[in-house]
């Protein structure tokens, strides 16, 4: 947030609004980045996943293997991104 000083002479209601609606959506979009970086940023293993989306193991890896779900690696080791998850499920109607 910026350390200006605004002076109020001269203004209408109206553009005071105008003023404090536009700081408002600065604020929640710069907000809502954070909180998209921060989403992209969580990894969890094949017990997590298929705990949280209550399959077996042996689904998960079908899974994976038919393109349902991307996995990533690091030595040897397979995580799953929440993004790649979320994007993984369909909305039913």
């Amino acid at each position: 947030m910026s350390d200006s000083i605004t002076y109020l002479h001269n203004i209408t209601p109206q553009q005071l609004g105008e003023i404090i609606s536009e700081n408002v959506k600065t604020q929640l979009e710069e907000l809502k980045r954070e909180l998209q970086l921060k989403e992209t940023d969580i990894y969890f293993t094949r017990n997590e996943v298929a705990e949280m989306l209550k399959i077996d193991l042996s689904t998960l890896y079908n899974w994976t293997k038919q393109g349902k779900l991307k996995s990533v690696g690091i030595s040897g080791r397979v995580y799953y991104r929440k993004q790649d998850i979320d994007q993984a499920l369909i909305k039913i109607n």
